[in-house]
């Protein structure tokens, strides 16, 4: 035992990324990925568990060990092939998705706080992969001669088309904006997460048949109960695109804007280029932020990026701060400031109608509330007002309601959301299921994949069953 203990490597590879003085101007990619030495060196610290809880903590079930292996024996191809059998949006996942609170959270080498860093190595993969040229295509499954229509070009969308068409069916996508990829292209800034990989993604899913259509807004355009009129199935993965609000006096004020209008200006319209894309952005001085979770944190790090003092104001301590470690410590090292146990409680203005403070009161933590975590409570008389010229308010978001006001039979939940069955993603309209936010609310990109992966899987059975009651 003491041998084998011996042989364990528990030095994690440090991920190189720009320096903060120099990122914090400007809107490139801050992690820099490993380079191939790097990659095979951490690859090689698995030790290939004979029961990985990793692969059972993935939501879309990588053969991690199997990816991890190829990787260690220089086999770069061989281990694209085994992470792509399961991830159609490698490159994605291992840029956002928080793997210390999935995989690598029952990696036996994390009991020693040196869990491998899979994340990593699935971007690197990704990576040298697409600098060799066009990807390889995968087995694909004779042409079924079903269509399956996909409600949403989101991280749950592109995964249930992805297998779908392995699986032989004809897939059609269907994106209400001008680009596919839902909260990939609108709501994850570019120095997280480059729109080029974005679209090097989608660009995979058309050589398997996958087609795109933009700029189609079910419920508008045609309903979903149209669709079923040409389709024999339907996946809804339109996200959770309703933004939240406090509901405190002033949030007409202008100025004062939610996270989703935030990032959309700067993520899929560009602003941050202005004036060589042509959506404005106005160059704040002071912006305060109204959350904890990764949202904020892209918001006031965009923020510090067009220059201005950036503020994270949040009810509770950092301890308590949902967002993913490495997103808040990029924050602290870029020099965002950080108001913790502080509640807003109104926006002041001036004269023109234009946010000039917010007005806050401090607290203190309590008795854990439903979420474990200590309930903040408002200490009396401590009010104090920041200045500012922005707030932006990140506090979680709701599914739009516009299929569920258009679509009869759609079971829908107390806060918005299509109900559907966790296991299987189906629904109570007949032929229609649904997965990722507009489901469970605002959630993680790889939650999002999995409710796609376990939708397709019981579309797929439930199209074959369809040829098979008709005999064929």
């Amino acid at each position: 035992m003491a041998e084998e203990k011996k042989k364990l490597d528990l030095v994690r590879r440090a991920m190189p990324k720009q320096p903060p003085e120099i990122r914090r101007h400007n809107f490139d990619e801050v992690a820099l990925g490993y380079a191939a030495e790097t990659a095979v060196e951490e690859a090689r610290r698995c030790i290939q568990c004979k029961k990985p809880g990793c692969v059972a903590n993935c939501p879309v079930e990588i053969d991690i060990p199997g990816f991890l292996g190829r990787v260690a024996q220089g086999d770069f191809a061989g281990g694209c092939r085994i992470l792509k059998d399961k991830n159609c949006l490698p490159a994605i996942c291992g840029r956002v998705c928080p793997q210390e609170e999935q995989c690598e959270k029952t990696c036996v080498l994390g009991r020693k706080k040196a869990a491998v860093a899979i994340g990593r190595v699935e971007r690197f993969l990704a990576d040298w992969e697409a600098a060799q040229g066009d990807p390889e295509r995968p087995p694909m499954a004779p042409p079924t001669g079903r269509k399956v229509a996909i409600i949403g070009g989101g991280p749950a969308g592109l995964t249930a088309a992805g297998d779908l068409a392995k699986a032989g069916h004809a897939v059609t996508i269907f994106e209400a904006l001008h680009r596919m990829g839902g909260v990939l292209v609108y709501g994850i800034p570019e120095f997280r997460l480059p729109k080029a990989i974005v679209r090097r993604e989608v660009r995979y899913l058309e050589t398997l048949g996958v087609r795109l259509v933009t700029d189609f807004v079910v419920g508008k355009t045609r309903t979903l109960d149209q669709l079923l009129e040409e389709f024999d199935a339907v996946f809804v993965g339109s996200g959770a695109g309703l933004p939240w609000f406090m509901n405190i006096p002033g949030e007409n004020l202008n100025g004062v804007y939610s996270a989703n209008e935030y990032l959309t200006r700067l993520n899929l319209m560009k602003g941050f280029l202005f004036p060589e894309y042509h959506t404005p952005v106005k160059r704040h001085r002071r912006v305060a932020v109204i959350g904890g979770g990764n949202v904020a944190m892209d918001c006031a790090r965009s923020a510090l990026r067009l220059g201005a003092e950036a503020r994270i104001v949040y009810r509770r301590s950092r301890t308590e701060l949902p967002a993913r470690l490495e997103e808040i410590e990029n924050a602290e090292e870029e020099g965002v400031v950080f108001e913790f146990l502080t509640l807003p409680v109104r926006y002041l203005g001036d004269e023109n109608g234009w946010i000039r403070g917010i007005e806050c009161i401090r607290m203190e933590l309590g008795e854990p509330d439903a979420s474990g975590r200590r309930k903040p409570v408002p200490i009396e008389g401590s009010n104090t007002v920041f200045e500012v010229d922005a707030a932006v308010c990140a506090i979680g978001n709701s599914p739009n309601p516009l299929i569920a006001a258009t679509t009869p039979g759609l079971e829908i939940g107390k806060h918005g959301n299509i109900v559907a069955d966790e296991a299987t993603g189906r629904t109570s309209k007949a032929c229609v299921w649904a997965g990722g936010d507009v489901v469970t609310g605002a959630a993680t990109v790889i939650l999002a994949m999995g409710a796609g992966r376990k939708a397709a899987r019981s579309m797929h059975e439930h199209l074959t069953g369809l040829d098979q009651r008709a005999g064929r």
